[in-house]
């Protein structure tokens, strides 16, 4: 990427979770236009449709030019997208590729933000950037597309970071329904046969920026150092919070049906990211309690 004076970079979705802490994570010298369907803090450009061609071609055109996009906005409703599958795929999919063909046509790398649910989870060892994929749900499967088309479309100038158990200071999420519930009832039951590696937006943000400013095309995997259940999750949040009113159970995911179906086993090998940087996102544990203790209420 050109000198930091001259940089000028897109962020999409970023009235949510991820892109609004992409936002606000902003190395200096940067100039960063953040757009979104929603009005909200941050979103300079509100209501584009980046999957229509023309709206896209638009936004780079009169807020452009970009030296760069971290592209965030996705559909992330896993159990609803197994009925609203053509939305997903637009959205997670076609989007993608409209972007990159737009990002190609300008010259521009772009940074594509994807999930461990592009794995089926029959893994031992932590998931590769080079394994194969084998999405079990629709969410999955649109996502694997986004990054083919993406890739397809740009393949210069593409780096898919993939991630996973998303939690932060904006939106909604794990940690934070699981804290509610913790102080409504007095017995949780938590899927404890799901292993992954609780992810903070707080980490993540700036590594995406690193991806952006000093990586090659390809694909990335990004999330935080060690691996857990749902119940470790949940059960480190409940004890960092100091909340003793509650009892907590583990369950099997046979019995706490879904509409779409989670990898088993989606632990990532960041190892790539980490040379890339010279340092690995902190371990989860580590960073929950960073994010507990500063947290937005």
């Amino acid at each position: 990427m050109p000198d930091t004076q001259q940089q000028r970079v897109l962020v999409t979705g970023a009235a949510g979770m991820l892109g609004s802490q992409v936002l606000l994570s902003m190395p200096d010298g940067m100039t960063a236009v953040g757009t979104d369907l929603c009005e909200a803090p941050g979103v300079d450009a509100p209501g584009v449709d980046l999957g229509d061609p023309a709206a896209c071609a638009k936004l780079f055109a009169e807020r452009g030019p970009f030296t760069g996009v971290i592209h965030c906005a996705a559909y992330t409703a896993v159990d609803k997208a197994e009925e609203e599958s053509a939305v997903a795929q637009r959205v997670n999919g076609d989007l993608c590729g409209v972007l990159a063909r737009q990002c190609a046509r300008d010259g521009v790398p772009l940074v594509l933000v994807s999930t461990d649910f592009v794995f089926d989870g029959r893994g031992a060892r932590p998931y590769r950037e080079d394994d194969p994929t084998g999405p079990l749900s629709v969410y999955g499967a649109t996502k694997l597309d986004g990054e083919r088309q993406a890739r397809e479309a740009w393949p210069t100038g593409t780096r898919v970071v993939r991630t996973q158990w998303l939690y932060g200071p904006r939106g909604r999420h794990f940690a934070g329904t699981i804290e509610t519930l913790a102080r409504e009832r007095e017995e949780l039951k938590v899927v404890d046969d799901q292993r992954g590696a609780p992810t903070s937006t707080l980490e993540l943000a700036p590594a995406l920026w690193d991806v952006l400013r000093l990586g090659e095309a390809g694909v990335y995997h990004a999330a935080c150092e060690g691996d857990a259940t749902w119940f470790d999750f949940a059960k480190a949040v409940i004890e960092l919070r100091g909340i003793d009113t509650v009892r907590l159970e583990p369950c099997s995911t046979a019995e706490f049906p879904r509409p779409a179906r989670r990898p088993a086993y989606s632990v990532l090998d960041c190892s790539r990211l980490t040379a890339l940087r010279g340092k690995s996102l902190a371990p989860w544990r580590e960073a929950l309690s960073t994010y507990l203790g500063g947290e937005e209420h």
